[in-house]
């Protein structure tokens, strides 16, 4: 059984490349187009925030259900919450310097012309927006460090002590995050669209989080096992994570249509000004790409039992998921933010900056997975449950 996992030379220079592309792509933007640049660097934070937020949370149901298939590889979702530390740093980056050049409720003029800002002025202003980003990203890495130590205590002492306390914590962390997340969804992306609302925005993105997450996590633990890690990875263990991709994918859809759908049908202005934009001949690509990417694919792909079974088909759609992610959330901000008139929309607005910038964000991720996985043991041996989840065969 493995012991630990060894970063290889290769993932540290793959990350270090990836950081520098990203560097490079927001040096440009900043010195061609700010705002471009900020709007990009909202995207690419709130995107791995989302996946370090999913995995975290699809952590906290395996303890509050008590899971046994999946208890052997605890440590992915976890190294992948850790990364909420960076996540608090490169967002407060954003928080302090980017907001002026994304939120329009950050200009004094806009708020004096507009009788919707003033009524909203007492919530969005910048001392109660740090304050509110402070509270938010303190819990986040409290619950994330707190469920990591209590996991590595498991595996020291044994016995059922913390894994009780674990089991416990996690049902605090679930309601702390619908709290938290709520307000961080509304704060940094709704609040982009200042005169627009939907009560189903933040279930929306919430659910994109655990969908992408929990993808991701298996995305990670099949690539250890192709490098001699999880030897115990079998088709069992690929199909119950299939149908976490399967479900929360029909899931998503369903908030997605939901939102939609009660907009269309409402056909109030101050709603419709959303969807306006997004269903218009330039971002229509885009907008309808964003549901077959994170909803149609992986519905139609993973129906086959042989193919949720496949490791490679697994990675595949995975990958696509990624992609329709930050398609989403592309979507959700860029047409929002307070770009120039002149700059290019839809999918001709996509090239180096936004590609690059992507590949940077990506570089620190992959650093902070890889660098808290190889800390402790990669399975954690002493967990009540962890011979269930070696022995886990379908049904």
């Amino acid at each position: 059984m493995d012991k630990a996992y060894t970063v290889s030379p290769g993932l540290r220079i793959l990350s270090i490349c990836l950081v520098v592309i990203g560097i490079a792509a927001f040096v440009a933007g900043f010195m061609f187009d700010p705002q471009r640049a900020w709007a990009n660097y909202l995207i690419d934070s709130y995107y791995f925030i989302l996946l370090s937020i999913g995995a975290s949370f699809f952590l906290a149901i395996q303890y509050i259900t008590q899971s046994g298939w999946s208890s052997m590889f605890n440590r992915v979702p976890e190294a992948m919450g850790s990364y909420i530390t960076y996540a608090g740093v490169l967002m407060l980056i954003f928080v302090i310097f980017g907001s002026h050049s994304v939120y329009h409720w950050t200009h004094h003029d806009a708020v004096e012309a507009d009788v919707l800002l003033q009524h909203k002025s007492p919530y969005l202003n910048m001392p109660f927006f740090i304050v509110r980003f402070v509270i938010i990203f303190c819990a986040w890495i409290f619950f994330m460090i707190l469920l990591r130590r209590l996991s590595v205590k498991q595996d020291i002492v044994g016995g059922l002590t913390y894994f009780h306390k674990s089991e416990f914590y996690s049902k605090v962390f679930i309601f702390v995050l619908a709290l938290t997340f709520s307000l961080g969804t509304f704060d940094w992306i709704m609040s982009i669209d200042a005169h627009w609302f939907s009560t189903l925005f933040v279930f929306k993105n919430f659910l994109s989080a655990f969908l992408h997450g929990s993808a991701v996590v298996a995305l990670i633990i099949i690539l250890l096992h192709q490098q001699g890690y999880y030897p115990k990875l079998n088709k069992a263990h690929l199909h119950d994570f299939s149908k976490y991709m399967f479900i929360l994918g029909i899931m998503w859809a369903y908030m997605w249509f939901a939102q939609y759908l009660l907009i269309w049908y409402s056909n109030m202005p101050e709603e419709t000004v959303y969807y306006q934009t997004r269903i218009s001949h330039e971002w229509s690509v885009l907008f309808y790409g964003n549901v077959v990417l994170n909803w149609l694919f992986p519905f139609l792909f993973l129906m086959l039992n042989k193919i949720a079974k496949n490791k490679y088909a697994l990675i595949f759609t995975a990958a696509v998921l990624m992609v329709g992610m930050w398609i989403d959330l592309y979507v959700q901000i860029m047409p929002g933010s307070t770009m120039s008139e002149a700059a290019p929309v839809g999918l001709n607005s996509i090239g180096f900056v936004e590609i690059g910038a992507f590949l940077g964000f990506l570089g620190i991720f992959i650093f902070a997975v890889s660098r808290t996985l190889s800390k402790v043991n990669l399975i954690p041996e002493k967990h009540p449950y962890l011979e269930e989840s070696l022995m886990h065969k379908s049904h």
